[in-house]
């Protein structure tokens, strides 16, 4: 127990701290590690709240550079992806829900660092609510928002200073609609998670936004960026690879 509470610690210290630094990170690093740690459902049970809480804080330090006009369809939006999410995770295996979580990460994390330069530019409502609908989906099931409206947010061209402020408040309304609908559909349960790790999880959450907002002047984004992607690759390939043992062996 105590070599996952450390795992937990520092997968959440770490993604806390390169959200804080380049926009994403808690939900890229966190989810898979967490879903291998606690198990594909109270792990990202556990990160869609932190990543909530998380979100509360940054949007509040970066709310001056928020755009809320594209913020507010891709947030609307959420609820659609999420609610057949929370129905799938009731409906399906631990271990293929683990392998759903890995190949859904690798897809979007692929896309993200290889096929940003081939998506065309793009406006209007619809590709936002699209990129909410998926978004939403993505975060109920895997814990992450991020990557979906990553792309949607280069093809539309925002431009970097809003960016990483504007990702804020949707993860803080990606995280509560998630968490929320998967108590009121029985998908999820608040209680399967240890006291004591609740504890671990928000000490790692504040001294990862701390150290964060510390050194975030003297860490180049672009960096932060790059290791947040190439953590959440390795954890989306673990647990794909923790699903396919556990299923080939049942």
């Amino acid at each position: 127990m105590t070599a996952i509470l450390v795992g937990i610690f520092f997968a959440i210290f770490g993604g806390a701290a390169l959200q804080r630094i380049s926009g994403m990170g808690l939900g890229l690093i966190a989810a898979p590690a967490l879903s291998v740690l606690l198990g594909p459902v109270s792990g990202v049970l556990m990160v869609n709240v932190l990543a909530t809480i998380n979100a509360v804080a940054n949007t509040y330090s970066m709310r001056e550079r928020v755009d809320w006009k594209r913020f507010a369809p891709i947030a609307a939006a959420l609820v659609l992806g999420a609610v057949p999410g929370a129905f799938l995770i009731r409906a399906i295996s631990t271990d293929l829900l683990l392998i759903i979580v890995g190949v859904l990460l690798l897809i979007a994390l692929s896309t993200v660092t290889m096929g940003k330069r081939y998506i065309p530019n793009i406006e209007g409502t619809v590709p936002s609510v699209i990129a909410g609908t998926v978004g939403g989906f993505m975060n109920t099931l895997a814990g992450v928002a991020g990557p979906s409206i990553t792309v949607y947010a280069h093809a539309a061209r925002w431009p970097k200073e809003i960016y990483a402020a504007t990702l804020q408040p949707i993860f803080l309304v990606g995280g509560a609609v998630s968490f929320a609908i998967k108590e009121a559909t029985g998908a999820a349960n608040l209680a399967a998670v240890t006291p004591q790790t609740w504890v671990v999880g928000i000490i790692a959450m504040v001294l990862g936004i701390i150290v964060g907002t510390r050194v975030a002047p003297r860490v180049p984004v672009n960096l932060a960026y790059r290791i947040a992607l190439s953590l959440a690759i390795f954890g989306g390939f673990t647990a794909l690879v923790r699903g396919l043992v556990g299923m080939l062996s049942a």
